[in-house]
């Protein structure tokens, strides 16, 4: 397997274990709260819209000339992957708060036993809706990034490959314990796929502008590396500026 195809089934399982990470959090509470039958046949139908989402988009990708679509994927990953590393650069720098699973889990939970009950096709539509909602927009995002990976490594089985081994794990672990996954290091996994999503952002738009790396995939690696010095050291410049601003 090259340095590229294991980066991309990494990426892809990474970014998906966080979208659904958060996926799990809504569909929990629409459980607990409206119950499971209602819940699991929004996640039920959300699946099946997604599906024929990337039915519908995989093979249109495949027909775009591979630099061309290197050049716009790249572009968008750096759009997407600079947002996502902004943010867990402000928050591991202490300038924004750290996501809590627990409270957007209470939250959402207090909202779904306070929403009035109204039954259509034998299920509660509230927790249909909301289970509908949640996998849907998150799951949207998993696409994106099935499909981006892939059709730019021009491999969407091996991103599919990672992503559903994120959604496997998640859904089996969250099952189990029936509780959103708090302890999961979500900071920790946004920082890295904004990381990967810059490298390959970096990597593909250079590509695609008909420019060569050296050593080709082998790159990859320098590139990654170059993104998360300049990170860490955002990081460290940024905690260094809050502390005098609190000692001031």
């Amino acid at each position: 397997m090259t340095t590229g195809n294991a980066f991309l089934i990494l990426s892809a399982f990474l970014a998906s274990a966080v979208e659904m990470v958060e996926a799990l959090t809504i569909v929990l509470a629409s459980a607990l709260a409206r119950g499971w039958r209602s819940s699991l046949a929004g996640v039920g139908a959300a699946t099946l819209a997604l599906a024929a989402i990337t039915a519908a988009l995989g093979p249109a990708l495949t027909a775009i000339p591979l630099n061309a679509l290197r050049l716009a994927v790249g572009a968008l990953l750096l759009v997407f992957g600079l947002q996502w590393l902004r943010k867990a650069i402000l928050r591991a720098s202490g300038f924004k708060a750290l996501h809590d699973e627990d409270a957007i889990f209470a939250r959402e939970l207090a909202d779904a036993e306070g929403a009035e009950r109204v039954e259509r096709a034998g299920v509660d539509w509230y927790g249909f809706v909301l289970s509908f909602k949640g996998v849907l927009l998150e799951g949207l995002e998993v696409v994106f990034i099935v499909l981006t990976f892939g059709s730019a490594q021009h491999s969407i089985p091996l991103a599919a490959v990672g992503a559903a081994g994120a959604v496997v794990l998640v859904a089996v672990v969250g099952i189990a314990v029936r509780a959103p996954l708090a302890r999961v290091p979500e900071n920790l996994m946004k920082f890295t796929v904004g990381v990967m999503l810059t490298t390959f952002g970096i990597f593909w738009s250079t590509e695609g502008a008909g420019a060569h790396w050296p050593g080709s995939d082998a790159s990859i690696l320098g590139v990654l590396g170059f993104v998360v010095v300049i990170s860490l050291l955002l990081v460290q410049l940024l905690k260094r500026e809050k502390l005098e601003a609190a000692t001031a």
